[in-house]
């Protein structure tokens, strides 16, 4: 049993160690919140499953070193409960940004955003709230991304040409310019002219201004932008803890399995257990096995 408990101890001190990179995408959610995406909210599930799968391996940890009853028995089943909220958070994560991407311009090579490629989903449909769009669209004028876009080469401003060459963010194409059927003439990155031609029929043509506080913030390419930056962001993290999850699965089932054996077997007696061994998950499987081994038997 000693050495079960040392091996469950160094499998917890690996599950600390992979709370790190989840921690870690977390936490640079919140920067892109606060620099980018700017919606606040969405971090914070990622960052308090990373907590809590960090403050239960230590747990565990101490636990198995102390052959604590209590603590051996909170950590399996806290863990499963996470391992648990973490496949659910991935597969929200993925049917929450599974619609819409950038729509290719004509000899540009930035992409365009339209609303109605991520309508219908739960994160559309809270971006283009009135109630979420007034605080996003204000945190996006003040970080000044649209006023970061202008380029000057020996003192000469940014040609069209060279503007049409540019690889721009979703946010950049979406919030600093107005989409390219509207048929604006480019003047600068943030100033465009209607030239005087027929404006098109997209409603965001009507919402540009060449004003630098207001551009395009109300325009629906701008919130399609930003869902297609959190598209990017999420898909990132949802790929770490993917990778993350799995190794969670692996080690937590050889955790189970280490708590149900001692002294390198399997112990059959459940009353030889100790009890937080009894009233782990494993102890659960194995008792419902157990008992339908016996029902067959009979």
């Amino acid at each position: 049993m000693r050495t079960s408990n040392h091996l469950i101890g160094f499998l917890n001190f690996l599950t600390f160690l992979l709370s790190i990179p989840i921690l870690g995408g977390g936490i640079g959610l919140s920067s892109r919140a606060n620099n980018t995406d700017c919606m606040k909210f969405l971090q914070w599930p990622v960052i308090i499953i990373g907590v809590a799968i960090m403050v239960v391996s230590l747990a565990g940890f101490a636990g198995a070193c102390y052959r604590n009853n209590f603590l051996m028995y909170l950590y399996l089943w806290a863990m499963f409960f996470i391992v648990a909220a973490l496949i659910g958070f991935v597969i929200f994560a993925y049917a929450v940004t599974d619609k819409g991407s950038g729509q290719p311009v004509l000899n540009r090579v930035y992409l365009d955003y339209s609303l109605r490629d991520y309508s219908g989903t739960w994160l559309a449909d809270r971006v283009a709230s009135e109630s979420y769009w007034s605080k996003i669209s204000s945190c996006i004028r003040d970080s000044h991304v649209c006023r970061k876009m202008g380029r000057n080469f020996a003192g000469v401003p940014e040609s069209a040409e060279m503007f049409y060459l540019r690889k721009l963010s979703p946010i950049e194409s979406g919030c600093c310019k107005p989409p390219t059927s509207c048929g604006f003439t480019y003047i600068n990155e943030t100033v465009w002219s209607p030239g005087g031609g027929l404006v098109g029929t997209d409603p965001d043509c009507l919402r540009w201004s060449n004003d630098q506080e207001q551009l395009c913030y109300n325009c629906d390419s701008c919130k399609a932008g930003v869902l297609a930056s959190l598209k990017k962001s999420w898909r990132k993290v949802s790929v770490i803890n993917i990778v993350i999850l799995i190794l969670l699965v692996i080690l937590y089932v050889v955790a189970c399995a280490l708590s149900g054996t001692t002294n390198g077997s399997t112990t059959t007696s459940l009353t030889a257990r100790p009890e937080w061994r009894r009233h782990s998950p494993a102890g659960y499987i194995f008792r419902s096995c157990h008992q339908r081994k016996e029902l067959l038997e009979f």
